[in-house]
């Protein structure tokens, strides 16, 4: 493996050693901030704990414009269901296949500190030719992007952006959607649970997920949504209660797994003849993207005093199988791509509330606050209580921009042949900062990582090297 690779992936290594799930980042950012003083770099941080780490100029760059080099600071944390990771405290295991870098059993969170590790060898490497940059770090990207969010307007001073965020080495990233999330609360009615009356689990299980941005054209499942439909098809047949709802972890997952727990009365007992049949069909019909997913119904011991009642528990149900999820629309102006969409992304039980949420993407503006209104409308119907957040813009293309002439000529350069440019459904913290500072000029790539937010998260090294090499040659001819 080349020394240069060997060094960022040994920052990276350390980056992993330290809890970083969004709105905890905390250490992540006190061990940055640590770093530079170790490396005689200025560095400040906002109220936000977002980090800017100065990096003088190389000799006879004194007089070329300020580069700013981006990433975010925290993961998506998402493990298999046998993995016992504590995610608070536990170091992510980065563990090396072949060409390929993952976890053990939980996400490797390359997206995104792969982007601090180049960022932070590009600082301390002297063989690096490059301007005047400005390293900056932000938090709490995956889950609403309130670190860019929070970025004072004179924060930065760089007019040139590199984010490096994207997950393929061929692309060049120029656009990419605005997003917005939606949370629908129900406040909880509680009866006793009645007398005689069996509880029952229903859990869903080894969906393939993936990002809710990049992936959701795909037509993968959506645990959420399979259980509503199970817990429908339950309630044709016994008038049950339900207890509990549980599923999704993030915003921008696909939904891997999710649960309900239930009470039946004895007299609407549920036999197996009735729910195997179905379960088998919604097996059936995912079976090309969802081979491993598993529908149980299990009869449990006694969970609860009390349940939900019968008309909430119609109602909550009725809402989850609503509540629109998947591609809503296809662009117009850029054939393949997704232009708006949703995520029915997580449910949740406490002692007094069940809350669904769900989030939004979409390119045009008008038509994420469209999907948005059509969400919170559900919502209203069923009487819940319904919350929207301000959400991000989204980031219109210019092919015309300079940075973007030079990205694609040292390409050419570096690696013989053209890169493919593109605007993705996916949100990027470009569109914030874009809109912050008038006049960035922005670009994001980045190494090829497939199966972002999930468990099976891989980055290649290959595309590591080239990556390397293509961001050293861009820095020394910028």
């Amino acid at each position: 493996m080349d020394k240069d690779i060997r060094d960022i992936l040994d920052i990276f290594t350390e980056i992993n050693k330290i809890p970083r799930q969004s709105k905890h980042e905390k250490q992540i950012s006190d061990r940055l901030m640590t770093w530079a003083e170790k490396n005689n770099l200025t560095a400040e941080r906002d109220e936000l704990l977002n980090v800017l780490i100065h990096v003088p100029p190389s000799p006879g760059y004194e007089k070329s414009p300020v580069v700013v080099i981006q990433g975010h600071m925290d993961m998506v944390c998402e493990k298999t269901p046998d993995s016992s990771h504590d995610f608070s405290n536990d170091p992510v295991k980065v563990l090396i296949d072949g060409d390929w870098v993952h976890a053990d059993r939980t996400t490797l969170g390359a997206d995104n500190a792969i982007a601090l590790a180049i960022a932070m060898k590009i600082a301390i490497d002297t063989s690096v030719a490059h301007p005047e940059l400005e390293l900056l770090f932000t938090v709490d990207e995956e889950t609403g992007l309130t670190g860019a969010n929070g970025l004072s307007s004179d924060f930065i001073k760089g007019k040139v952006l590199l984010n490096i965020d994207s997950e393929d080495d061929k692309k060049f990233t120029i656009g990419c959607a605005g997003g917005r999330d939606t949370v629908i609360s129900f406040p909880l009615e509680y009866i006793p649970a009645p007398d005689p009356c069996s509880f029952m689990r229903i859990s869903v299980s080894g969906l393939t997920g993936g990002h809710s941005g990049s992936d959701i054209h795909k037509g993968r499942a959506n645990a959420n949504k399979i259980l509503a439909r199970v817990l429908d098809h339950l309630d044709r047949k016994s008038n049950f209660y339900l207890v509990s709802l549980s599923g999704g972890s993030a915003h921008n997952a696909i939904p891997r797994d999710a649960e309900a727990w239930i009470a039946l009365p004895e007299k609407n007992s549920c036999p197996p003849t009735y729910i195997n049949p179905f379960i088998r069909d919604l097996c059936r019909e995912y079976e090309a993207t969802d081979p491993n997913m598993t529908v149980t119904c299990k009869e449990i011991s006694k969970s609860s005093d009390k349940v939900i009642t019968r008309p909430l528990t119609h109602k909550i149900i009725n809402t989850v199988l609503a509540l629109p999820h998947g591609v809503a629309a296809m662009s117009s102006r850029i054939e393949g791509l997704v232009e708006t969409s949703s995520n029915l992304a997580t449910l949740r039980t406490n002692s007094d509330t069940i809350t669904l949420s769900t989030s939004q993407r979409s390119s045009v503006m008008s038509r994420l606050d469209a999907i948005t209104r059509r969400i919170e409308s559900i919502g209203h119907l069923s009487g819940a209580q319904v919350r929207s957040g301000n959400g991000y813009p989204s980031w219109q293309p210019d092919m015309e921009s300079k940075l973007l002439k030079k990205c694609i000529e040292v390409y050419k350069k570096v690696h013989g042949n053209e890169p493919v440019i593109e605007v993705i459904h996916a949100g990027l913290e470009c569109g914030v900062i874009g809109a912050k500072y008038k006049g960035m000029e922005m670009i994001s790539f980045g190494p090829l990582i497939t199966d972002a937010h999930s468990p099976d998260e891989r980055m290649s090294l290959t595309s590591l090297e080239k990556v390397w090499r293509f961001t050293k040659t861009l820095l020394k001819e910028l």
